[in-house]
């Protein structure tokens, strides 16, 4: 009787530390302060690693360097931009890139108020604004204004982004 009711007690025991709905391959949710300094140090690395890099820190925490001004109107948050852009990993790695990229820069909503588009990520629409048409900006953008936790295609969760931007032109 005492082997059963061990055998059971094993079974139930092994049984009630599975999770439905586990996934192995899920990103563990990082503390969002942490995520942060980690980021951080990673931006610091890189720029210690590539001194020609003079870049400045924003209150948000993006890093940014302004390698053209340009001229011109300064975007908005209501702006629609054209830009020609590329993307990168902090190892190098080029995750997207556009020739000629249009999409207004901040959210969009219905005539009932309901968001219908989330517009660009907050590191762009904090970034972009420091250059107008004709200007390119350097942005390198901490896992918080980028995707954060979520994964997108060839871009792991909690990645910092690279993107160069060339600002082509606004409207709105």
């Amino acid at each position: 009787m005492k082997k059963i009711f061990l055998l059971l007690a094993l079974f139930t025991l092994a049984f009630s530390a599975c999770k439905k709905g586990d996934n192995s391959t899920t990103t563990p949710v990082v503390d969002p302060a942490v995520q942060a300094k980690i980021d951080d140090d990673k931006i610091q690395a890189y720029l210690k690693a590539n001194p020609s890099i003079t870049a400045t820190k924003d209150a948000s925490g993006l890093y940014y360097q302004i390698i053209t001004l340009g001229s011109g109107t300064v975007p908005t948050v209501n702006s629609t931009v054209r830009v020609a852009y590329r993307g990168t990993l902090l190892d190098g790695t080029q995750f997207d890139t556009s020739a000629n990229f249009s999409h207004k820069l901040g959210t969009t909503t219905d005539n009932t108020g309901k968001v219908v588009d989330q517009g660009l990520i907050k590191g762009w629409q904090i970034g972009i604004p420091f250059v107008k048409p004709d200007g390119r900006i350097l942005l390198i953008i901490p896992s918080a204004l980028g995707y954060g936790n979520n994964p997108q295609s060839g871009i792991p969760a909690n990645s910092v982004l690279i993107f160069t931007i060339d600002l082509f032109a606004v409207q709105g």
